[in-house]
């Protein structure tokens, strides 16, 4: 029956996100350095959100304001709304708690799941798996826990002789045979709301380090004969905590590493995960396949059969089926249609759409235009602010020019348009349906439909410029190397 109780209690979670994390080294806060393109605590927050809890909470400290944001951003983007606690003095573990007491005033009966804002590796079903033991043990309090082969720095999990938990005893107040034991605490916890505070409120200072740890409640619930639960987790590199930039990078290894395994089961070929990095909220369709050193970053969605070659770079990028990009391609904020084909080395900025079976080729530069279905810019391109047409040719050298030193000015080229290459097309310009732009031409008025238009200079060929030049070079030369007697003597007789 209590059980059952407990499974109709709300469920309240509150991430940890106060400290400095002073072994990073780094004037910005542990939680904000990114890991997998997201803040480390945005990671923690969506993992929380995942759980549906009736109210989602933060304790915020150092650096408040922008840890404030960066949980706001992932709390919004997990569909969840986030309250806020400040804790002005950093006291420890069970005294950031406390600073949340407000947040739940008038909730009753309620379970609440505390997390730590660096265990940005966390998985939802992990937190699922303990808040199930939490509330089918009829725990006032369950402390998730895991096995180390090195376990000094972290709190000691102490059980009695019949394996039932006891206590947390921290590393630096840990007698020696205690630092030999390998159970530690992960930071992670489910508990009854109102013994969690009663329990609190009885905890002290008098320890290594001066601070009151959340921990110490475990006995003191135990003395009440309340129940404490240790939920031991087999996966250790999942629930520990990122302390330094070692760390942090072993952990975003980890993240693209469960991200390419993820994709690789549902039908994407990957041909080197170790070396691809893809994050958590990119999307891949099957039977596409991604070369190494690839990267795929935020919101970015590849369709099916795709090719992504290799050092290719997308970021909030949307690619249609079918479409390949070659090797050392850069998009951000760009759409890549069905079938088109990109690079190698091409640069979509953001505003790019291209449409189906368009050609963007090696060092073309795209920003804020769209091309039509089939249009081709193969080499040597920059195209700005521009509207192109369907089924266009753009040549090498063709530069759109877009800006006036005060304004951008738009190029728009109707269907079927042929530019010849190194042409200037000086916006704002219009060249109309089917018309053809001659090589090296400056446009800068526009062009009827079908026309041609040149505004190269007249051809001058001036015969034997090149010997005439080439003999005055000689006798230049000559000059400069006669004898300087030879040079006087000459002087003299022109004298006389």
């Amino acid at each position: 029956m209590a059980s059952a109780k407990r499974k109709d209690e709300p469920l309240f979670a509150l991430i940890l996100a106060a400290g400095q994390g002073k072994r990073m080294r780094s004037g910005r806060i542990k939680m904000l350095h990114a890991l997998g393109g997201a803040p480390m605590v945005g990671h923690v927050v969506k993992a929380a959100a995942a759980l549906s809890p009736q109210r989602l909470a933060a304790v915020v400290g150092n650096q408040a304001e922008a840890v404030t944001g960066a949980i706001e951003a992932a709390a919004d983007g997990a569909g969840a709304g986030v309250r806020f606690a400040r804790q002005e003095r950093q006291l420890g573990t069970g005294h950031a708690v406390l600073m949340s007491e407000p947040l739940w005033k008038g909730a009753g009966k309620a379970t609440l799941m505390i997390l730590n804002g660096d265990v940005p590796l966390i998985r939802p079903e992990t937190l699922r798996r303990m808040l199930e033991h939490h509330r089918r043990a009829g725990a006032a309090v369950t402390v998730l826990t895991t096995r180390v082969a090195r376990p000094a720095g972290y709190g000691r999990v102490v059980r009695d002789t019949s394996g039932s938990f006891q206590a947390i005893v921290e590393d630096r107040d840990a007698t020696p045979a205690q630092k030999r034991l390998d159970e530690i605490n992960a930071g992670l916890y489910c508990a009854d709301l109102e013994a969690l505070f009663s329990a609190l409120r009885k905890t002290g200072r008098d320890n290594a380090q001066g601070e009151q740890y959340l921990p110490d409640v475990v006995p003191i619930l135990l003395r009440q004969g309340l129940k404490a639960e240790a939920f031991l987790h087999d996966d250790a590199e999942e629930v520990l905590g990122v302390n330094d930039r070692a760390e942090l990078a072993r952990a975003g290894k980890t993240l693209y590493r469960r991200r390419a395994e993820e994709l690789m089961a549902s039908g994407v070929t990957i041909v080197d995960p170790s070396i691809t990095y893809i994050e958590p909220g990119v999307t891949v369709g099957p039977d596409t396949v991604i070369h190494p050193l690839a990267r795929l970053e935020g919101r970015t969605a590849v369709g099916a059969g795709c090719v992504i070659g290799a050092l290719c770079r997308l970021t909030d990028t949307t690619v249609g089926d079918g479409a390949v990009l070659l090797d050392l391609c850069v998009a951000s904020e760009s759409v890549i249609g069905p079938g088109a084909k990109v690079g190698p080395l091409a640069h979509l900025r953001p505003g790019t759409v291209l449409d189906e079976g368009v050609h963007i080729g090696n060092f073309v530069e795209v920003k804020k235009s769209r091309l039509g279905k089939g249009s081709k810019a193969n080499h040597l391109s920059y195209l700005g602010d521009a509207v192109i047409g369907r089924g266009c040719n753009i040549g090498a050298g063709t530069i759109t020019c877009n800006y006036d030193g005060v304004a951008k000015h738009q190029t728009i080229l109707e269907d079927e348009v042929f530019i010849g290459s190194d042409t200037q097309l000086v916006a704002p310009v219009r060249v109309r349906r089917g018309a053809y732009v001659g090589a090296g031409s400056t446009i800068t008025k526009e062009v009827p439909e079908y026309a041609l238009a040149l505004t190269r200079a007249e051809l001058r060929v001036i015969k034997d410029w090149v010997r005439r030049k080439q003999e005055e070079r000689k006798a230049a030369s000559a000059a400069k190397a006669a004898p300087p007697a030879a040079a006087a003597g000459r002087r003299s007789r022109r004298k006389s």
